[in-house]
């Protein structure tokens, strides 16, 4: 048995931090993670085919899931959300905004400032987006249980809130 140090990011700071952990891991540890590296992969590539269907790219679409949950945000503070440069996040902005998704709009508290707003047309981009997606995910458990269903939830809710301490 043998002891590594790991690096991990925090998930309420922006900070890494360093642990040493033994690495035999049991094998329901090494099986759940497997797994769950499969189905990010295939929600991965499934979200890019049904993004395409819309002209839209991962991070674009990133930034319009960002300006609907956090309100308009200036290019630096949807680039530091998107971990992205700043000069990616003005060519991703200028792309949505030919296509009508957001705008750019003077601060009314300082006119230097500009902020990036999700228009109506990019809110309901993201919706049709999770439409498709929810509509995939209906078809692939559609032979499924609704107990199994009721349980994948259950079992999914506990790891989401295991992970997010």
């Amino acid at each position: 048995m043998s002891t590594r140090v790991i690096q991990f990011r925090h998930s309420s700071k922006d900070s890494w931090g360093a642990k040493s952990v033994d690495v035999s891991f049991s094998e329901n540890v090494v099986d759940i993670e497997l797994r769950l590296r499969q189905i990010s992969s295939i929600v991965r590539r499934r979200g890019r085919i049904i993004l395409e269907n819309y002209g839209i790219t991962p991070p674009q679409f990133d930034a319009l899931v960002i300006l609907n949950r956090d309100g308009d945000l200036t290019i630096g503070d949807l680039s530091n959300r998107l971990f992205l440069a700043y000069s990616t996040t003005t060519d991703l902005v200028d792309r949505l905004e030919r296509a009508h998704f957001v705008a750019r709009q003077r601060d009314t508290g300082d006119r230097r400032v500009v902020r990036v707003q999700l228009l109506t047309y990019g809110a309901d981009l993201i919706e049709r987006v999770l439409d498709a997606r929810r509509a995939y995910l209906a078809s692939v458990l559609e032979t499924v249980s609704s107990e199994e269903k009721s349980r994948i939830s259950q079992v999914l809710e506990l790891l989401n809130a295991k992970m997010a301490d």
